[in-house]
Parts: C-alpha cells; structure tokens; sequence
C-alpha cells in the first residue's frame, strides 16, 4: 500500500449537490464506505483530486415501502440491507448477499450504491503500483495488452459485486440523477460486457436507489459463492436463483451470476423449465447451461475451468434445494 495522496474532500448534505460538484469537478470519485474506493487510491489504482462523500446526505440511507414494492436508498449499509426484516422475509437472497460481504467490519461502512458500482477486477490490474509497473501495465490500467487475453482488444476484470445479481433476479431497477433530474432504468441495463467501462451510467450521474416490485414479494431465493478464504475475499463464482414452484413444477426461474463475467449476468434459456418438474435430468441441464453462459478468465489465482464446473455445481444445487 502506498501513502493516501493529496486531495480535496467535499461532504455535500443532499444528492442534488453532490451531482454539481461532480460536474464541477470532472476528475472527482464518489465514495460512502470506502471499503473498495480507499484500498484503490491507496494502490494508486485510482488517482483522484477531489473525493465526494456520501455519507451525510441522509435521503441516500432510507428503506421505504409502499404499493409498488421496496425503495432501498443507495446509501444504506450492507449490514443494514442484510437484517432489515422486509428484505430478509421478501427478498431472502438479498439479506444472503449482503450477510456474505467481506466481514463484519466492511459490512457496516460498506453500502449498497457501492456494491452495485464496484470496479471489475482482476490478477494483474488490483495489485501495488510497483508491482504493475514491474509486470507491464495492462490495458485497464495506463496500459494497451490485456494479460488474460493477449490477443483480444477488450479487457476482461471480472464484476464481483455480491447485491447486483441477487437484485437482478427481482427485477430491479435503478433511480439515477444526473444533471437532467432523475430516471429509472431496469438494473441489468445499467451494466455492459466490458472490463474497463462496464457501467452505462452517463457522466456525473449518481446511483439513488433500487426498486424491487410487489408482485414477487416472497418468491423463494437463494444466494451462494466460492472464493478462497470464508471471509474478505472476493466471489471467485457467484450465483443467485428465484425459484417459484406451483403444484410440483416450476412456476418462475431466474439465475444470475457475479465473478465470471466483466458483468452481472442473467442465465437465458430458463423459460424452457416453466411448467416442468424438476428432476435429475432437468437439474443437470440447468447445470451445463449455467456452465455454457460463464466466461470466467485468468482473472483470478484460480482456474477459469474450475470456476466454470463449481458455478454450474452451485447453480444445481440451490435450484434442488429451492425446489424441495
């Protein structure tokens, strides 16, 4: 780790004044917990001259029901998100990805709007500036190869926000303010297949909140990682699955994952189950589509091939264990 370098703080009380000084200041970093943001200035990942905090602005931290379904302000805490009894009844795997952060500690700075916007990663980009400049900058990174894949044009940091899939499979969506006012956009938009740009956020714009709809209040869910130490460390694979069943058979399916792919991604093909039991043969199908839609790379101290085998292992599993 480096020293903290030289920069400006500025503390805004509501959201619309953080949104102008982010455009007055072009170069300027949201941060509320930090927990990733200051691990990345401090490897000199990140280089900013002004940081905005959004601790204060006390509208970000509020959780709010009403017809339409669940509000959860982009400030409220991981630890907050994981034993607020709304969610944990309604949206179980929410509460299950927000209990698996990192530790204890992390949880309780760490916020939900952090989460869903954390930077991809990757082995040789989240490293000390030393040891990037020993080993050739990469392409994310003041650099023009991408060391997992020398031969592409793109990069491939891996997404590993734990929130992000779990609010895909409810059909979240995102309120966003910008210069322009606000607006709301279905949260998978807000993500694209791309390491170094994988967020479509405009420029100035600050996540909000999250919407999760009335009308899947309660549906069954799940959410389970691998990753190599049980606390701290990122997901190396990340699944989360809804699964309503009605007489027997499979009612609603939605499986998305995190660790695999520069984005949250959701599993296609899952209507192909809807009125069907799940059996064996069902269940090991669901398994090698999962497999077929993950992209894992070098991106990691752990195989992309048993990343691969262990998300499509874990996607069977949880869809059995919802099932019965």
């Amino acid at each position: 780790m480096e020293y903290m370098p030289n920069f400006q703080l500025h503390r805004p009380k509501t959201s619309e004044e953080a949104v102008q000084l982010f455009q007055e200041q072009p170069d300027a970093r949201f941060v509320a917990g930090g927990t990733d943001m200051v691990v990345n200035v401090r490897r000199g990942i990140e280089r900013p001259k002004t940081l905005i905090d959004l601790s204060s602005i006390t509208e970000l931290k509020s959780i709010q029901e009403n017809s339409n379904g669940l509000y959860i302000g982009a400030g409220v805490t991981l630890k907050q998100l994981a034993s607020n009894s709304i969610v944990k009844k309604n949206f179980a795997a929410i509460a299950e990805a927000a209990a698996s952060v990192a530790g204890g500690t992390h949880q309780q700075y760490g916020t939900l709007g952090g989460n869903l916007c954390l930077d991809t990663r990757c082995l040789f980009y989240n490293q000390s500036e030393w040891w990037r400049q020993s080993n050739d900058y990469c392409m994310k990174e003041r650099g023009e190869i991408c060391h997992v894949a020398p031969g592409g044009k793109r990069c491939f940091a891996a997404f590993s926000g734990d929130i992000a899939p779990t609010m895909l499979i409810y059909q979240a969506e995102a309120e966003l303010l910008g210069s322009n006012g606000s607006r709301r956009i279905p949260l998978c938009d807000m993500y694209q297949n791309d390491g170094m740009d994988h967020l479509t956020l405009a420029p100035h714009e600050l996540v909000s909140g999250i919407h999760l709809p009335k009308n899947l209040y309660g549906n069954p869910s799940r959410y389970e990682k691998v990753r190599i130490r049980g606390s701290i460390d990122f997901p190396l694979a990340g699944v989360a699955i809804r699964l309503k069943m009605d007489n027997g058979k499979v009612d609603e399916l939605s499986i998305a994952l995190t660790g695999v792919n520069p984005f949250p991604q959701i599993i296609t093909g899952m209507d192909a189950y809807i009125g069907k039991c799940l059996d064996d043969k069902k269940l090991d199908m669901i398994r090698d589509n999962v497999r077929k839609q993950a992209k894992p790379m070098k991106t990691t101290t752990v195989a992309p091939w048993y990343r691969r085998r262990v998300i499509g292992a874990l996607a069977k599993q949880l869809t059995q264990e919802l099932a019965a």
